[in-house]
C-alpha cells in the first residue's frame, strides 16, 4: 500500500542546509516535502521531514520539546555567533565551571532571547541573514522562549563546555552562546550543536538522508496519527460522508481537537464544539 502522506525523520549531517536535506527526501519520494524546525548547516541531528499533506500538522508539533548537545567555546565570538563567521573578539577570558554554573539558572523558565542577526527571522519580509549578508545593521526585537533546563554536562577541551538543553520551539542555542557569556563578562560562539529530539523525533529512530533509496524510503515513514498526541474519533457510513463534504456529525464527545477516522482509516483532525464534530485538518 502506497501511503501519499507521512513522516520521515531525517539524522541532518553536519555540511549541509536543512533545505537540501530536503530535496533529498523529495528526490527518493517523488512527493512534496517540508521540514520543521531548520538546523543551520554545522549542526548535526534529528530534521522532521513531511511529505505529501503531512505538513499541514507542523502547527501541532512546532510548540513540542526539544533537546539539544552544544558545545561552547568562550573567550573568541563571530559574527554568526558560530564557526562558520568572521571573528570578531578573540583572546578574551575563559570563565570557570563555577562562574557558568551560577549563571545557569538565570537561563531557565520563560526567558527574553534576541535572534542572531544571521537567522532566518524575517525583517521588514526580508531574512535576516540576507540583510547582514548585505552589511544591512540588523536589529532584532527579543523573544520569548522557554528553558526547561540547562545542564554543564564536560569540557571538552580548556576554552569549551558541552551542555545538555532542553527547550521549546523558537529557541536559538546560539544566542545562549552569547548570553551565557556575557553574564560571565565575556563572549562566546556555539562550536557544535546537534538535535537528540524534536517533540515526538528521535535521534534513536532518525536515518542519515543519504541511506534513503526510492527503493526503500517507505519503510522508514512515519504515521502522521502517531506523532499526535491526541484522543481519537472515529465515524462511519453516512457520518464520515457528511464530514467528507465538510459538514457536522453528532458524536456526543467533549470540546477539543481529536484525530479523525472513517471507517477505520485515519483522515485527518476533527474539532468539536457541542457535541458536533467537524473535519478541520485533512491528510488524505
Amino acid at each position: 500500500m502506497k501511503f501519499t502522506s507521512g513522516f520521515i525523520n531525517i539524522n541532518k549531517p553536519s555540511g549541509i542546509s536543512s533545505a537540501a536535506a530536503v530535496s533529498i527526501v523529495k528526490r527518493v519520494t517523488g512527493m512534496p516535502c517540508g521540514h520543521m524546525g531548520t538546523l543551520d548547516p554545522l549542526a548535526s541531528g534529528v530534521l522532521p521531514v513531511a511529505y505529501g499533506n503531512a505538513s499541514r500538522l507542523f502547527s501541532y508539533l512546532l510548540d513540542k520539546e526539544k533537546v539539544y548537545r552544544a558545545v561552547f567555546r568562550f573567550g573568541v565570538c563571530t559574527d554568526t555567533l558560530d564557526l562558520a563567521g568572521e571573528v570578531l573578539q578573540e583572546g578574551e577570558r575563559v570563565p570557570s565551571e563555577g562562574e557558568i554554573l551560577a549563571v545557569l539558572p538565570r537561563f531557565t523558565g520563560e526567558i527574553g532571547q534576541v535572534p542572531p542577526a544571521y537567522s532566518a527571522k524575517s525583517v521588514g519580509g526580508v531574512r535576516a541573514y540576507k540583510l547582514a549578508r548585505q552589511g544591512v545593521a540588523v536589529e532584532l526585537s527579543p523573544k520569548r522562549v522557554r528553558i526547561f533546563s540547562i545542564t554543564l554536562t564536560g569540557r571538552p577541551d580548556e576554552k569549551s563546555y558541552a551542555f545538555r538543553i532542553v527547550c521549546g520551539g523558537g529557541t536559538y542555542i546560539r544566542s545562549l552562546a552569547r548570553d551565557i557569556a556575557a553574564s560571565c563578562g565575556t563572549c562566546a560562539l556555539m562550536s557544535s550543536l546537534v538535535r537528540e529530539q524534536s517533540g515526538p523525533f528521535v535521534l534513536e529512530n532518525s536515518v542519515a538522508p543519504d541511506e534513503l533509496t526510492k527503493e526503500n524510503w517507505e519503510s522508514f515513514r512515519i504515521a502522521p496519527e502517531s506523532v499526535l498526541a491526541l484522543p481519537a474519533l472515529s465515524f462511519e457510513g453516512k457520518a464520515a460522508e457528511r464530514m467528507r463534504n465538510g459538514l457536522r456529525a453528532d458524536c456526543g464527545a467533549q470540546d477539543g481537537e481529536y484525530k479523525l477516522y472513517f471507517d477505520g482509516a485515519f483522515y485527518g483532525i476533527a474539532a468539536v464544539e457541542n457535541g458536533s464534530a467537524r473535519a478541520r485538518v485533512k491528510l488524505v
